[in-house]
């Protein structure tokens, strides 16, 4: 839920609200900036909302699809020259916090800027998160309306439990829910021509077979 400028200016006490705001600001600003000075290659973490948030080890499933959806989009974006593709450890930056989505997309606009030393990245055109036990709440709310807020075009929510995905798209401003898909293939409105089978997120298989097709089709 956000609350809007002319919902605030109703409260009488607006201006001691005001220097709260202003004083835990400073607060959280603070810890964010130890936070990032703490950041090590073997440690992910994120920054939500004024505190940081460890992620320690994942059930294999989640590991497996996060692999299996990663890998994809990542040869079928390298091999089309159509901008960056990342996962885990990138740390991408949000006005408020920083998250490491499972999986993030630039285009080519913003993958200019990121750099070979690049630590903390611009915010993405695509996140696909897979749920885990620890995560889905945040996945599937401060984060999804961060991401809706700061102009994420496409979120994707994986569940590898139901072998699911719901993809979200950015229509004026709000996310509209474009489909909750279990068969069939999931066609990107971001990535350019990138259309997958959903079982190639969940089965091996059909993974390795998406994949052939995919270095076969660059070749022609």
């Amino acid at each position: 839920m956000r609350l809007q400028a002319s919902q605030l200016l109703q409260y009488p006490d607006i201006r001691q609200v005001y220097d709260d705001l202003g004083e835990r600001r400073r607060d959280e600003e603070e810890a964010r900036r130890r936070f990032r000075a703490s950041l090590s290659e073997d440690v992910r973490a994120e920054f939500i909302n004024g505190k940081v948030v460890r992620h320690w080890a994942a059930p294999d499933k989640h590991t497996v699809v996060t692999a299996y959806v990663g890998d994809a989009l990542d040869k079928f974006v390298r091999l089309r020259g159509l901008g960056k593709v990342r996962r885990e450890q990138a740390l991408t930056a949000f006005s408020r916090n920083d998250y490491a989505p499972d999986t993030c997309f630039w285009g080519k606009t913003k993958s200019k800027v990121i750099k070979p030393d690049q630590l903390i990245y611009p915010v993405p055109d695509l996140i696909c998160e897979v749920l885990s036990p620890r995560t889905a709440s945040t996945d599937r709310g401060v984060k999804f309306d961060d991401c809706e807020a700061h102009g994420v075009a496409e979120y994707w929510i994986i569940d590898p439990v139901r072998e699911t995905i719901e993809q979200y798209v950015r229509t004026r401003g709000r996310y509209q829910l474009v489909g909750r898909l279990e068969t069939g293939a999931i066609r990107s409105r971001v990535v350019r021509g990138f259309k997958m089978p959903v079982r190639a997120a969940f089965d091996e298989a059909e993974n390795l077979e998406f994949i052939r097709t995919l270095m076969l089709s660059s070749r022609n």
